[in-house]
């Protein structure tokens, strides 16, 4: 089944066939941890949503709506997950730092993941819904009416939430001495 749409997957899980499910969790559980990591900035919570995120698709897979995209149902329900997971436990931890490229010098490796830990601790700072349209824009690459969906507000909310997110993270970033 592995050239099945996600709609055909969805419909034969329906039907009873599990490992069409597993097709799904595989085509998706990378995204929606990566998601879940860059909102909660914990791994073991970032795990945690993931999971959660799919046993809920599973548990309410009937309610899908076909007309919509998979892809944007399930980060709906991940995003949801992460930020129950972030109002919970009101902390923040630093996220993980950008590898450098391979042919960048010492120097060169440890500025960038400096920059990158800056990065990472400006936007944990942001609030959850400034932090997940810049997750979903800047590293997920979704377009504003994908991160509309997602994020169930129309999409000139998503522009104006991202505006003012970016220029939190430069004001921080400004702040600590980091050009943005």
């Amino acid at each position: 089944m592995s050239n099945a749409g996600d709609n055909d997957l969805v419909a034969a899980t329906l039907a009873g066939d599990r490992t069409a499910f597993d097709e799904l969790v595989g085509r998706y559980q990378g995204k929606i941890y990566n998601l879940a990591l860059r909102i909660t900035g914990n791994t073991d919570d970032a795990l945690d949503v993931s999971q959660a995120a799919f046993l809920k698709a599973y548990d309410n897979l009937g309610r899908f709506n076909p007309a919509h995209r998979f892809f944007s149902w399930i980060y709906r329900i991940g995003l949801n997950e992460a930020l129950d997971v972030v109002g919970r436990r009101r902390r923040f931890a630093d996220l993980d730092a950008e590898i450098p490229a391979a042919e960048a010098g010492p120097e060169d490796r440890m500025r960038g993941r400096e920059s990158g830990r800056r990065l990472g601790a400006a936007l944990g700072r942001l609030t959850p819904q400034y932090r997940a349209v810049i997750v979903l824009r800047h590293l997920h690459g979704l377009s504003y009416n994908e991160i509309a969906k997602v994020v169930g507000v129309p999409a000139r909310t998503v522009k104006s939430r991202l505006f003012t997110a970016r220029r939190e993270l430069r004001r921080q970033l400004a702040a600590e001495g980091v050009e943005p």
